[in-house]
Order: structure tokens, then C-alpha cells, then sequence
């Protein structure tokens, strides 16, 4: 059916009706089935689960990057082979009785279940002892295969930790390939748990302030709750093919609460908003769906493409946290496009239930902010100059990032000296400098050449404490490196062992071959990967990201503009990253042992989450603004002006909100005890905060008001059916004709 139009000349014509938006077909569809919607939504999230439960098989093991890696791999083809190796430290105050309790402990050690033990009672194995006899270092191998090797560790530990009885005046302290790999688990799993016990109370805390009801404030909640649920599901059946490690776990759940709640906040707020003008309640969806929800589907994808971005770095950890978040994205996405519109649809009028007494009405009113309406005034009346100030702001905040040192935290460094395998192993490098994570040197031979354990000692004869140990076809060799395992003295240490004294030491063996892995082996391997895949990363997320951006808003100077806005305030929170934690400010409060660096990874995992998380604001004030200005018949720089403000000061509840929600789910990670999570935490935190305050309330309506009217591409007639918020036009959806749009107070309980 035709509808009556006015032409650019003011001469009516004839015009099909516009039809409307996938994202407001499908909320659409919803409403009308909304129990179809939210019963398949049910169905789908209980076959997540089930899948998850019976996909059968062993988890997938992701590949080192580099020269690691090729030691991994020879280690993992020895059938019934396991590398599980501790040391003891033996310390006391008299030299007679560390030796006493050393005869003690190896006297023990004999007795269980290890295939070796290297005592410095041993003749030649004074390298074992310090120079003042009051510490001693003793090394054990774990018997037997693989399977079951964890647990006869813990029963040769149980072995320690008498033998530590029997001696109250001697220190025994246990580090080691088992013990340091438990500490981490269980300090990650313990992570976890307090993550959950935090994140979902804290956030339906600040939901119930948003929304000022408790059946609204629910909603988000229970939605993104089943979309982690989901997520954790398929992800169980994503790690038989590629490894997803308990860290991207941690980082998934937190994440997914944060975007899951953001992304049904934009819908639920703008559907609020709607009624509370006089909307119906489908009309309200349709509406929310229309605006809302493409904000939700266009700043989705882009974080989805950004992420993928981190899996042409080609590591295998990277990988799996990409799939892991961009994953849990994907389903919140579907989720508050699909089931979301059902759910208020089919709840309408009762979603205000459980509303605060005085509170509650104001949020649900979901009225303009006057402040920020105000700035944003002010700052479109003399761009340049707030601009400018704000951009020398975020550039001295930036300053520290350029001493930025990309160091990996050392095992014993990255979690607290509470954590007692951390305290031993702290205690171990003072004494036996690299002692608690040794270098692990793997040396093969071509077949039909033999070779054995004996022939690799003789030839690393020369290195002090080095242990040497046969694993199927493959000789093992540890060899303790100087410094704390990943700081400079301990990666030329590594360099050394590389390319001279392997070579001087191994080259009379023929047909043999090594590689050299290990904490420090792989710090460096993976930073050396890193460096080289980096500009192949960047140059694709910004590529896609100006391209996404183009697609939406059909400007190159808007495009261009937010990437810039993204790089400053990721620019400044690599400032804060360096000044607090390589240079150790705030370590107090903290909770943290500065190491003089910044985690390796760090940097471009951040880049890459916060150039996609910070479109979910960019795209929705943007909208907003769009929305204003097609609303809005006049034209010239007064109304372009009217439109930027309008649209900051009608979106700031909704950003501000989703900033607050946003920044309190990484703030969890400050909580957690390792230094990398306090690091990712704080970077995260501190973008997003200048995202949404600095970046969108200053820099943001500066930069339309600067590139003027033609900043936001061609003009464009509303979109019907136009939102009661802006009561200037309305398109009939049956005529496809304009006309004034009054609110009818009698739709409100749809």
C-alpha cells in the first residue's frame, strides 16, 4: 500500500511504505510469541548445558608458540611419560641442623614414590649448599606415567611435610613443577568462586539504583545468567577442539556479566522510557528494538571482530580466550534481541513491580540528565577549547606508557608470599637463584641413534645444578637460570643457553637435537610471537572497525574520529597500567609486589576488548544524536548543536548506568589474586570510566560540533513508528504518513 510523501520540492508523491529493520521484525515476532520465544530460549540454553556434559574425549592442549612449543611436543609424545619434578629448601640457623634434616628428608624421599633424588650430601654436589651451610637444596623426581602422577606428588609432599614435623627448627619449604602449578589453580579457582559471589549480587545492587524496581532490575540478571550458561556449555564442547584454560574462564564470566547486563540495560531502558512517554507496550519494543537494539547488534559485532583479531597472533591462549569472550558476546547479543522483547512483552505493565518508593518513579520517568545536557552545551559553544584540554588531559595521563616495559610476572611474583608454595619458592631463588623453575631442556635424538640420560649429564657437566632425567625416548634436563625467571637477567641467561651453551655442550652428540622450554623459555618465545603478529592484529581491527563504522554511519570523519576518541582513552589507561603497577604506586592497596614491568599480553588483549567495548557507548550517543537530528526539521549549526546535546543528555542515563555496571564487573578483577587479573582489572576499569565521562561528555560532542553538520552523514527522513520521546514527527505505519505525535496516557499498561 502506497503512502502520501512530500518530495525535497515540496510536491507530494507516491511512496512505498518503509519496511522495517530485521532487529525490530524480530523483537516484533517475539512480542506476538513471546512464550514460543522464551521457551525456545529455555531449550536451547538446557541443550548448551547437556551438549557441554556428554561431548566425550579429553580437553584439546594448546601449542607454546616458538622453540617451546617443539619442546612440548616431543615431551607429549612419550607415551607414559610424565616431567613432574620439586625441590625442597633445607634452612636453619646451624649448619649441623640442615644436616641432619636433609639426611632425614632423602632418607624419606628413597622410601617413597620418586625415581630420583640429588642431595648435597651426594659427593660433588656442593653446588647444592650455600657457602655459610645453612641452606640446602634437595631435588626429587616423581615415579611412575602420567596417569596418577599428581596424585602420588601430593603423597611424596605429605612425605615433606612429616619429615618437617620431626624437625620444628628447620624450614622446609616445597616448590616445584606440582606445587606451583596447584597454587595457581587453586588460587584461580578460588578466584572463581569469590568472582561469583561478588559480581552478580554487585550488580543487581546497582541495577535495583538504575531501575528503581526489583522485577527490572531482575531481568538483566537472569538474562545474562543464562547466557553465561549457555556460553560455559558450549565452550565445553569448544575445549575438545581448542584449549580454553581456567583463566579465559574467569575472564568470560566477568566479562559476559558485564556486556550481557549492558546490552539488556540499552533495551530495557529505552522500552521504559517509551511507555513511561505513552507507548503500548509492543509499540515501546518495536521501538526500543528499532534504536536500542541495533545499537546492541552493530557494537556486537564489532566487539566480535575485534576479538578475532587476537587469533592471528597464532597463540594458542589468546585463541581460547578470543573464542571464550567473543562467544559469551555473541549470546548476550542474541539473547536481548530475541528473548528479551518476549520477556517485557509478555510481563508489560508488571515489570515496574517491586518499584522504590519516590526513587523508583523518577528512573522509570527515564528523563534527560540537565548536567550533562549543560556540558555538553558548553562544550559545543567553544569545542576547541574543551577539546583541546581535554585531549592534553587524557595525553599526560598517556605520558608514563611510554616507559612502558612488556615483562611477564615471574610464578612467584604473580601471586601473593601468602600462598605458601609461592613464600617457598620466593625463599628457594634467594638462596639457589632459579632453583624453583628451572630452564627444561629437551634433547632427542634421529631414529636408530641411541641416546640416554647418562650421555646428556656428562655433557652438561659443567652447569651447576643441573638434574638430568630420561622420559620415554627424550632426555630432560633442568637448568636453573639467574634472576627472577622473566626479567633481563634471566632472559640473556636463556639467550646464552641457546645459541652457546648448548651448542659447545651438545655438539659432539650426533644426530641429536634439543629445545629449550620453561617459564622463561616461553615468556620469551611468546613475547617474540607477539611482537611480530602485533601490527598484523592492529592494522586489522582498525581496518574492520573504520569499515563497521562507515557501514553504520556512512561518514569518514565520524569513522575516523572514533577510532581516535578509542586510542586516547586506551592511550591514558596504559598510562595508569605503567604508573601503578610497574612503577608500584597503590601496591599497598592493592594488594600486589611490583616486578618493574607490565605483563606481556597485557597490552594488545586490552587494546583489542576495549576497542570493542567502548563502541557499545560511541554507537548508542551517536544513534541518539542521529535520532534528534531526523527528527528535527530545521537545519544549520543551531540545530546540529540541539542535536548533540539532545542526544548526550537524553542517553547519559543509560551510559552512565552501563559505565557504572561496566566498571564494577572489572573492578572485580582488582579483587582477584593474581597480579594479571589486577592489572587487566585496572586498565579496563579506568578506560571505561574515561570512555564514558571524558571521552563522550567532552571529547565526543567537541569533535561533531568541530566537524560540523555534514558530520553524520546524509540526512535521512525518521524512520517510522518515531518514538513519543521526540513528539516533533511521527510516521503512520498503515498510510505511511507524517503527522504530529501526542502520547496516549491510556496505552501505558499496554
Amino acid at each position: 500500500m502506497l503512502g502520501l510523501r512530500n518530495s525535497p520540492s515540496g510536491v507530494p508523491e507516491n511512496r512505498p511504505p518503509l519496511r522495517p529493520p530485521v532487529v525490530e521484525r524480530i523483537a516484533d515476532w517475539s512480542a506476538r510469541h513471546r512464550f514460543v520465544a522464551i521457551a525456545g530460549w529455555l531449550v536451547a540454553v538446557l541443550l548448551a548445558v547437556v551438549a557441554g556434559g556428554l561431548v566425550p574425549g579429553p580437553g584439546a592442549r594448546s601449542v607454546d608458540p616458538g622453540e617451546t612449543g617443539r619442546a612440548q611436543q616431543v615431551l607429549d609424545a612419550q607415551e607414559d611419560a610424565q616431567a613432574i619434578q620439586e625441590s625442597v629448601l633445607v634452612q636453619a640457623a646451624d649448619p649441623a641442623a640442615v644436616r641432619t634434616a636433609v639426611a632425614g628428608l632423602v632418607a624419606a624421599l628413597r622410601g617413597a614414590a620418586v625415581a630420583e633424588v640429588w642431595s648435597p650430601l651426594d659427593p660433588g654436589r656442593t653446588e647444592r649448599l650455600t657457602p655459610d651451610r645453612r641452606s640446602a637444596l634437595v631435588t626429587y623426581q616423581i615415579a611412575g606415567p602420567v596417569e596418577g602422577a599428581s596424585v602420588r606428588a601430593d603423597e611424596v609432599a605429605a612425605v615433606v611435610g612429616r619429615v618437617a614435623d620431626d624437625h620444628p627448627g628447620v624450614r622446609l619449604a616445597l616448590a616445584g613443577d606440582r606445587s606451583l602449578a596447584a597454587a595457581v589453580e587453586t588460587a584461580i579457582g578460588d578466584d572463581v568462586r569469590r568472582s561469583e559471589r561478588i559480581s552478580l549480587p554487585l550488580t543487581v545492587a546497582i541495577l535495583l539504583v538504575v531501575f528503581g524496581a526489583l522485577v527490572a532490575a531482575s531481568i538483566p540478571v537472569l538474562l545474562t545468567a543464562t547466557a553465561v550458561v549457555t556460553t560455559f556449555g558450549l565452550l565445553q564442547v569448544v575445549d575438545h577442539w581448542l584449549a580454553v584454560n581456567s583463566a579465559a574462564n574467569t575472564m568470560v564470566l566477568l566479562i559476559g556479566v558485564a556486556v550481557g547486563v549492558d546490552y539488556a540495560l540499552f533495551s530495557l531502558r529505552r522500552v521504559r522510557e517509551e511507555r513511561a512517554a505513552g507507548q503500548d507496550t509492543r509499540s515501546a519494543v518495536r521501538i526500543a528494538a528499532r534504536t536500542s537494539g541495533r545499537v546492541i547488534l552493530v557494537s556486537g559485532l564489532i566487539v566480535i571482530v575485534c576479538l578475532s583479531g587476537l587469533l592471528l597472533t597464532g597463540i594458542g591462549v589468546f585463541r581460547g580466550a578470543a573464542i571464550g569472550i567473543a562467544l559469551v558476546v555473541a549470546v548476550a547479543m542474541l539473547g536481548s534481541l530475541t528473548v528479551l522483547p518476549a520477556v517485557l512483552a509478555a510481563l508489560g505493565h508488571r515489570v515496574e513491580w517491586g518499584r522504590l518508593p519516590w526513587w523508583g518513579r523518577r528512573r522509570a520517568a527515564g528523563r534527560p540528565s540537565r548536567a550533562w545536557g549543560r556540558l555538553a552545551s558548553a562544550v559545543t559553544r567553544r569545542p576547541v577549547a574543551w577539546g583541546g584540554a581535554a585531549v592534553v588531559g587524557l595525553l599526560l595521563m598517556a605520558v608514563p606508557a611510554t616507559g612502558m616495559r612488556l615483562q611477564d610476572a615471574p610464578v612467584t611474583d604473580s601471586l601473593p608470599r601468602s600462598v605458601p608454595a609461592i613464600d617457598a619458592g620466593v625463599r628457594m631463588n634467594d638462596a639457589f637463584p632459579g632453583a624453583a623453575a628451572p630452564a627444561r631442556v629437551v634433547v632427542w635424538a634421529d631414529p636408530g641413534v641411541p641416546l640416554d640420560a647418562r650421555q646428556v649429564a656428562e655433557a652438561l657437566g659443567g652447569i651447576d645444578r643441573v638434574t638430568v632425567a630420561e622420559y620415554g625416548d627424550a632426555v630432560l634436563a633442568r637448568v636453573p637460570l639467574p634472576g627472577s625467571g622473566t626479567d633481563p637477567t634471566s632472559t640473556r641467561a636463556l639467550r646464552d643457553l641457546r645459541t652457546q651453551v648448548l651448542p659447545d655442550a651438545l655438539h659432539d652428540l650426533d644426530g641429536v637435537h634439543w629445545a629449550v622450554a620453561g617459564r622463561t623459555a616461553f615468556a620469551a618465545d611468546f613475547a617474540d610471537q607477539l611482537s611480530r603478529r602485533t601490527p598484523l592484529v592492529l592494522a586489522f581491527v582498525l581496518g574492520l572497525a573504520f569499515v563497521l563504522l562507515f557501514a553504520v554511519f556512512r561518514s569518514i570523519r565520524v569513522a575516523a574520529a572514533s577510532i581516535g576518541l578509542n586510542l586516547l582513552s586506551v592511550g591514558a589507561a596504559y598510562g595508569v597500567l605503567t604508573w601503578v603497577f610497574q612503577e608500584g604506586n597503590l601496591s599497598g592497596p592493592l594488594g600486589f609486589t611490583a616486578y618493574g614491568g607490565v605483563v606481556g599480553w597485557l597490552p594488545l588483549f586490552l587494546f583489542v576488548l576495549l576497542f570493542g567495548l567502548s563502541m557499545d557507548y560511541h554507537v548508542f550517543i551517536l544513534s541518539r544524536i542521529r535520532e534528534r537530528r531526523a527528527a528535527d526539521a530545521a537545519v544549520g549549526p543551531g540545530a546540529h548543536r540541539d542535536a548533540i546535546v539532545g542526544g548526550i543528555a537524553s542517553s547519559a542515563g543509560v551510559v552512565s548506568s552501563a559505565a557504572v555496571i561496566m566498571t564494577a564487573a572489572f573492578s572485580i578483577f582488582v579483587t582477584l589474586s593474581a597480579v594479571e587479573y589486577k592489572m587487566l582489572g585496572v586498565g579496563a576499569a579506568v578506560a571505561i570510566l574515561l570512555d564514558a565521562t571524558v571521552v563522550r561528555g567532552v571529547l565526543l560532542p567537541a569533535t561533531l560540533a568541530v566537524l560540523g553538520p555534514r558530520a553524520l552523514g546524509p540526512r535521512r527522513a525518521p524512520e517510522p513508528p518515531r518514538s513519543t520521546l521526540d513528539p516533533r514527527s511521527v510516521v503512520d505505519e498503515s498510510s505511511g504518513t507524517r503527522h504530529d505525535a501526542v502520547p496516549n496516557p491510556a496505552n501505558a499498561d499496554g
